[in-house]
């Protein structure tokens, strides 16, 4: 009876987490940030991944932990929004910024290793990635051909497995589940202040993957970690909504009033319909070092993404004159983040962390856009843990600087296009409660 009451709560906080919202952290709309613990040591986490979030970081490290572990938390995030300074396809004169934004990414998970065997299994939920982004006035902003508003969520549930196969070698492995939920909201411009209409679209859909990892054991101190999570296509089905449509503007000099509204709309100033598109979320694959002496250990990883999945938005409107199939190239290819940790436990209780990452962007020169005005990036972070009999409490800071990312694309009145630079960066915090059990 104890044991099911504790899977039913367990279940229902993962319904309770469905709602988070999220930010993107790492280059492109990637979310690393799986635990506090490993996010005081910059992520480089690959081959510790001592504690439940090794569901995340790498599955073989669970035959590292005893008995059964129930973890939970969430990273608030500040978003400050980013500036633009220079010019647009709207405008000649731009200096434009977003609204600041606030997040929350939650993270929960519950293991089990046997103590007869070499077999351990657990189950977590994470936000893998996430982008939220939202201009000042949809009416009048620079971007608003763009986007004035982005937003994808998501939430992934992975149960795994793994198995020590002696004291030097172990392997996990795990199947995901992602569910995943977006909204874009733009505005289409006519002529000087007067737009076409409004446009606004919301889906949701689930893809399936899996993970692997390993863990070596290559001398008592040193440790060599591996960390494989598939690549998702998230397909997403929803409703689509133009509204605002435009009928003051003759666009024709035949005889009669020929509005946007009559032209593509039926002379609807309102108009709903539904649209689709595929999201092809990368492949991540992680390998890293942790050496531990005594009371200190530090880590290394290198941390892949492989980006070049994402070469291209298509989006299907199934409406009239305006309800084609619309493609947006992104060209995005793969990039390696390099992340270095290491703690130090100053008495067995307390353990103080700190960390490092320098994150590239994957989004070329030719495809920025404003729906994620990206750019490389350089993360500092400070951490600490301390453990109070079965319970572990566990905070981390870091500050996301991002590099002053100058964009120089040709500027027309018929392209998407801007010319300046774009600054901005982020705060972030991040509290786990472990148990025990």
């Amino acid at each position: 009876m104890k044991k099911s009451t504790t899977l039913a709560a367990f279940a229902a906080a993962l319904l309770a987490t469905s709602v988070a919202v999220t930010g993107a952290h790492a280059a492109g709309f990637r979310l690393p940030e799986a635990g506090a613990k490993a996010m005081g040591m910059g992520m480089a986490f690959t081959a510790q991944a001592d504690d439940p979030s090794a569901i995340y970081y790498n599955p073989a490290g669970l035959t590292q932990l005893t008995g059964t572990n129930f973890m939970a938390g969430v990273t608030y995030a500040r978003e400050n929004g980013q500036t633009f300074t220079g010019k647009t396809a709207l405008d000649n004169t731009v200096d434009e910024k977003q609204k600041n934004l606030n997040f929350f990414i939650p993270n929960m998970y519950l293991t089990r290793r046997s103590a007869t065997t070499g077999w351990a299994y657990g189950i977590g939920v994470f936000t893998p990635f996430g982008l939220g982004q939202e201009y000042r006035d949809r009416s009048s902003s620079a971007f608003r051909n763009l986007t004035t508003k982005i937003d994808l969520k998501t939430l992934c549930v992975n149960p795994t497995i793994a198995y020590k196969i002696d004291d030097v070698l172990s392997f996990g492995f795990g199947i995901d589940y992602l569910w995943g939920a977006a909204k874009l909201s733009k505005t289409a411009p006519l002529a000087g202040p007067v737009n076409a209409y409004n446009y606004d679209l919301k889906g949701d859909g689930d893809a399936w993957g899996y993970n692997a990892g390993m863990l070596l054991k290559v001398t008592p101190e040193l440790k060599l970690g591996l960390n494989y999570r598939s690549r998702f296509d998230l397909k997403l089905k929803g409703d689509v909504n133009f509204s605002a449509i435009d009928n003051s503007i003759d666009l024709s000099p035949a005889p009669g009033h020929q509005s946007v509204s009559v032209l593509n709309f039926g002379g609807a100033t309102n108009y709903s319909t539904t649209g689709d598109t595929t999201l092809h979320l990368p492949a991540t694959f992680a390998a890293g070092l942790s050496y531990a002496q005594g009371p200190v250990t530090v880590n290394l990883d290198g941390d892949w993404t492989m980006w070049s999945s994402y070469q291209s938005l298509v989006i299907k409107n199934n409406g009239p004159g305006a309800g084609s199939t619309a493609s947006t190239p992104k060209e995005w290819k793969n990039v390696v983040a390099l992340r270095v940790g290491g703690e130090y436990r100053v008495i067995p209780a307390l353990a103080l962390r700190a960390g490092y990452a320098y994150d590239p962007s994957p989004v070329p020169q030719n495809t920025l856009s404003a729906e994620l005005p990206d750019a490389d990036r350089n993360s500092y972070h400070l951490g600490a843990g301390y453990k109070v009999g079965p319970m572990t409490v566990d905070a981390s800071y870091f500050y996301l600087q991002k590099k002053d990312r100058a964009v120089n694309q040709v500027v027309s009145a018929t392209s998407p296009s801007m010319n300046g630079t774009w600054k901005g960066d982020a705060h972030l915090v991040s509290v786990d409660l472990g148990y025990k059990f």
